[in-house]
Order: structure tokens, then sequence, then C-alpha cells
């Protein structure tokens, strides 16, 4: 399927790593060009000049996303270089791990601007650019904000939050034609996911346990697997698509986990 994609500006947050990454190559193969807006310019290059070598194309901001200004700059690098934006694709976030019991207000505000506040400040400012282009909006997310996680408040409040302005997004923006999804994540191996992983007893017991109640295939979901469905939703080829919260998660979020026995 062609995607409708090719010479398509499209800004990914966290675009050097896991998902992000996954999604900046999902779009370089399109055709489209991935602008990577992340902290570690090392980290950023990296991935835009493999893109690069690998025939496509690939831009990329330094941006630290919890400084609010920041969004701002890295929309106006962006436009400066290119002087349009055909999409966004919010993806920037870590599971900090603030609960209830052992966060505090500067933790949890400092989260918040970890994982919700850059989602909006970044959709703001290429508001104008993407009511030019008619582009579209897709916000990643997580299962946390429906079955809670234990011990991580702010990560659960920010992912609600996601889903929210999703929603509310799709309504605002019908009149620009500016359509905004989000891809739900569940249990994907990235490079976090497995520092997390490290840091429980028996990790490798922990992964197994993990694994077996994902209900499709018992295996992890891929960055790959997360990724050609956001560039899915970003392109014009799911053109009467918005507001929609989808979850690709090998059934994990709403199958029931219990069931076994499965041969396939």
């Amino acid at each position: 399927m062609d995607l409708q994609l090719k010479d398509k500006v499209v800004i990914v947050t966290g675009g050097a790593k896991g998902i992000g990454e996954g999604i900046v190559r999902v779009l370089a193969n399109e055709g489209a060009i991935p602008v990577i807006v992340g902290r570690n310019e090392a980290d950023n290059r990296k991935i835009m000049e493999s893109v690069i070598a690998e025939g496509g194309k690939a831009m990329q901001v330094v941006a630290e996303l919890t400084r609010p200004e920041d969004s701002e700059r890295a929309v106006h690098a962006v436009l400066e270089q290119f002087g349009r934006i055909d999409g966004l694709i919010n993806n920037a976030g870590v599971n900090d791990s603030v609960g209830l019991e052992n966060g505090n207000y500067e933790r949890f505000i400092q989260s918040l601007h970890k994982n919700l506040v850059h989602y909006y400040l970044m959709a703001q400012h290429a508001l104008p650019a993407l009511k030019k282009s008619k582009g579209a909006i897709v916000n990643i997310g997580s299962k946390v904000a429906d079955t809670g996680q234990g011990g991580t408040s702010a990560y659960a409040a920010s992912n609600g939050g996601r889903n929210a302005l999703t929603r509310e997004w799709a309504v605002e923006l019908l009149p620009y034609g500016i359509r905004v999804n989000a891809v739900i994540v569940a249990e994907c191996y990235t490079p976090l996911y497995e520092s997390w992983i490290k840091t429980l007893p028996n990790p490798e017991e922990k992964l197994a346990s993990i694994t077996s109640k994902i209900p499709l295939e018992k295996r992890m979901t891929t960055a790959e697997e997360i990724a050609n469905a956001a560039v899915f939703l970003l392109s014009p080829a799911s053109s009467h698509t918005t507001g929609q919260l989808i979850y690709v998660d090998g059934g994990y979020t709403h199958l029931d986990r219990s069931i076994g026995g499965w041969e396939v």
C-alpha cells in the first residue's frame, strides 16, 4: 500500500531510540522526511545518518522537551529548514515511577513535563503549519492509563492526559481537516523497557511471566509493529480515521490474560 507520504515532513519526538526510532525508519522507508527531536545529539545523529546511508532523508533537532521553550525552538527549526510540517508524532517520555507513596509535588510535576506537557506544546507550536498542510497528529500512549501499574501515578496521569487530548484535539481540529489519533502500547521491548526489567528481582523470570500473559502469540510487541500503526494513522491512507485510541498490544489490555492452552 502506498501511504502517500513521499517528501512529507514529519516530526517524531524521542525519535532516536526504541519506538521512536522504529517510527523514523518506517517513515523513511515510505519516502517521508522524519525529523528526529531528542535531547542527545549523538543519538539523534546516529539514527539520522543511518537513514541517509540507507537512501532515505532525515533531519535532527536537539531539544530537551522538559523545557517549554525547546518545543517552540524545535518547531521553528523544522520550519526554517523545510517551510512546512505535514505531521507530528508525539512519542517522547519515560515511565519514571513517581508514585503516590514515594512521590512528591516536585517529582510529580517534573514527570508531567517529561510525559505530557510537551505533547501539548509541540502540537500548539506546530498547529499553524499543520493547518496549512492539513496534516495529522499521532500521540503514542500507554496501557497504564487503562490498567494501572502501581507506583507510577505521574506516568499514569500523563497517559490518561494523552488519551484525553487525543480526543479533545480531534474535535477542536475538525474544521481544519486535521486528524488526531493515538497508538496505545502495552508490552513492547525497547531499551527503556529493558532498563526497567533489569531493576526487578529475577528479571528473566519476570520477563517470561509477562510474555506468557500476552494473548496473541505469547510475545512482546515489536517497535516496528507500533511504528507501522502510527505511520498508517498519520498517513492519508487512514483519511477518515480520527479521535481513535488504537491498541497495538497483542490483546494484552482488553483480552482475558488468563486465556491459556491455545495452539497456533
